[in-house]
């Protein structure tokens, strides 16, 4: 569903409780809530599916997988269980959603957690995804919201998967070319989690299906903040910028697009592909983290070898919630 379509539903549903224990909760516009257990320890839950974005079925399961528990790392937390969500056609070879299922549990103990169980639907068309619960401490939540004036905007894995995806749908694209996407939308944003708590990051959320400006636009609060983008620096997925100009452009991206409006302001030098790139809806996308410029080196520091990331922009002073984009 795109933004648009669930701002307006959620608009219309009474906001959550409001009780000491809920440390973040329906009203914030993060994908994972909070709940404290005591002074030391607070539960992050949350959940997501979707249909197969690759055709391999072990590496759907994975990048499932990965995508689910990436709300946990974004939130500064670390997952301790999960739970298989399963919509999958009887009609269709079972040992399919072995497959999936097997590449999800192969995640799920990458990342130190254990399955509990799940829950299975037959449907017309497949998905799956988890429900995770992870551990945080509550005096180190990082929430999308809470960037300051004069932090830095860092981005962990390149864009385009969504391009990429809607290439390979269209057979304009094998998944062998893809292999470094796929590769790294099954990656874990752990390693990024724990640089950005280590660098003293001030706030962090996943990129996903609202595209890289809807993801920031997330970071900014109602009043006083603007970002800068720098869509030079932007790290991109091989073959992305081949197929987009081809035309890959899923619809999600118009419908991300259309939801910024006049909240984007577009440098006369930022081409229309790059339009398109920065708001195609990922899976299992990077971290966007906004961290105080003292930070930058400890964070470079803490993150592994294996994550690609970059500083993409910076975030300033702005009465009313902008951002501008330039090349």
């Amino acid at each position: 569903m795109g933004p648009e379509d669930l701002e307006k539903v959620l608009r219309l549903l009474p906001r959550g409780e409001s009780t000491g224990e809920i440390l973040v909760g329906l009203d914030t516009r993060d994908d994972a809530a909070v709940f404290m257990l005591d002074e030391e320890t607070a539960l992050v839950h949350t959940l997501d599916f979707f249909t197969p974005i690759v055709d391999d079925a072990y590496f759907f399961g994975q990048i499932a997988a990965a995508n689910a528990m990436s709300d946990i790392y974004a939130m500064g937390g670390t997952p301790i269980s999960a739970m298989n969500i399963v919509c999958f056609p009887c009609s269709l070879d079972m040992n399919l959603l072995v497959r999936i299922l097997q590449g999800g549990l192969d995640k799920i103990h990458e990342a130190g957690a254990v399955l509990l169980g799940g829950h299975t639907v037959d449907d017309e068309e497949p998905k799956y995804g988890l429900a995770v619960t992870g551990r945080v401490d509550p005096e180190r939540i990082l929430t999308c919201t809470g960037a300051e004036p004069g932090d830095l905007l860092l981005l962990t894995k390149p864009l385009g998967t969504g391009i990429l995806a809607t290439a390979l749908k269209g057979d304009f694209l094998s998944e062998a070319e893809m292999e470094e996407a796929v590769k790294g939308m099954a990656g874990l944003n752990a390693s990024a989690s724990q640089a950005a708590l280590g660098a003293g990051a001030h706030a962090c959320t996943d990129l996903t299906g609202f595209g890289l400006l809807g993801h920031i636009l997330n970071m900014l609060p109602e009043r006083g903040l603007a970002c800068e983008v720098h869509t030079s620096r932007l790290p991109i997925y091989p073959r992305v910028i081949e197929m987009a100009e081809m035309g890959m452009i899923p619809a999600g991206a118009h419908k991300n697009r259309d939801f910024i409006g006049e909240r984007v302001v577009l440098s006369e030098q930022v081409d229309e592909i790059t339009i398109d790139l920065i708001n195609d809806p990922q899976t299992s996308g990077g971290l966007l983290v906004a961290l105080p410029p003292e930070g930058l080196k400890a964070f470079s520091e803490l993150l592994d070898n294996a994550n690609e990331w970059a500083q993409i922009g910076s975030f300033g002073e702005n009465a009313e919630p902008i951002i501008r984009v330039l090349p």
